[in-house]
């Protein structure tokens, strides 16, 4: 009777979940009347503006995912080998993103960074993208923290560190020789999650009114009406791309380690 309770809610969970997906992507397929066709998915992609969004936000991604690795594994690797006791306050600040709403911080940002501030940052496209891109970072901070924490746990820091020091290795070296490879795992998850959640994110990229593709969806969700569908289809196709390679990434590495 319990197997098949939890069976039946595994159903449930399923069919709630995928019947909205079901009825959006078959809406899609209705711009031509009378028959299923692809010409909403033609009209999106072939759309300048969906070019120029996406490819704004994939460049905001990657450099989302720089700033964001760069900043957490040595935030992570030091905390662990020399800070131990400070971990929970650490872990305690990651979450705040997940507390915080992004319209707060946006606003804060405009606040502290505009054009009569002592750094002016909004009165420039590029001062406006860096604080675009930290937003982002942040909003990021709380899957990217936990997703290098998590590799970090599987090898054991200390004895790695000691060893390459014994070689004469530097805390650069370290960390890029050493530390990197062996959790270049939790590091592309955090990676892909950041993908998604960039390429989605709306409040901050309007705010700051940058060609971002979060944007890009809500005005043509207010004007058309097939479009949205396939551009909804589109972007969930995107964020099951980077979960599936999420996936992918860590089978591979559990396999060449057991090989190894």
């Amino acid at each position: 009777m319990t197997r098949l309770f939890a069976w039946g809610s595994v159903i449930l969970g399923c069919v709630f979940f995928a019947l909205p997906l079901i009825g959006m992507t078959e809406f899609s397929l209705r711009m031509r009347r009378g028959e299923y066709s692809f010409d909403a998915y033609a009209v999106v992609l072939a759309d300048p503006r969906f070019q120029q969004t996406f490819g704004y936000s994939v460049l905001m991604a990657l450099a989302t995912i720089l700033v964001g690795a760069l900043l957490v594994v040595p935030t992570a690797f030091w905390v662990r080998l020399k800070l131990p006791a400070a971990r929970p306050w650490v872990e305690f600040v990651t979450l705040l993103p997940l507390v915080i709403p992004a319209i707060v911080v946006v606003f804060g940002y405009i606040r502290l960074y505009n054009t009569s501030s002592f750094l002016p940052l909004t009165g420039s496209a590029t001062g406006t993208n860096i604080l675009l891109m930290c937003g982002y970072v942040m909003l990021a901070l709380p899957y990217m923290y936990r997703a290098v924490d998590t590799g970090l746990r599987s090898i054991d820091v200390a004895t790695l560190t000691e060893a390459a020091q014994s070689l004469g290795a530097g805390w650069i070296t370290i960390l890029a020789k050493v530390i990197l490879p062996n959790v270049l795992t939790g590091v592309l998850s955090g990676a892909f999650l950041t993908f998604a959640i960039v390429i989605g994110e709306f409040t901050m990229a309007a705010l700051l009114n940058r060609p971002a593709f979060g944007p890009f969806m809500q005005v043509l969700g207010a004007n058309r009406a097939y479009e949205p569908a396939a551009l909804a289809v589109i972007a969930f196709a995107i964020t099951w791309a980077c979960m599936g390679l999420i996936q992918l990434v860590t089978r591979f590495t559990k396999h060449t380690r057991a090989q190894g």
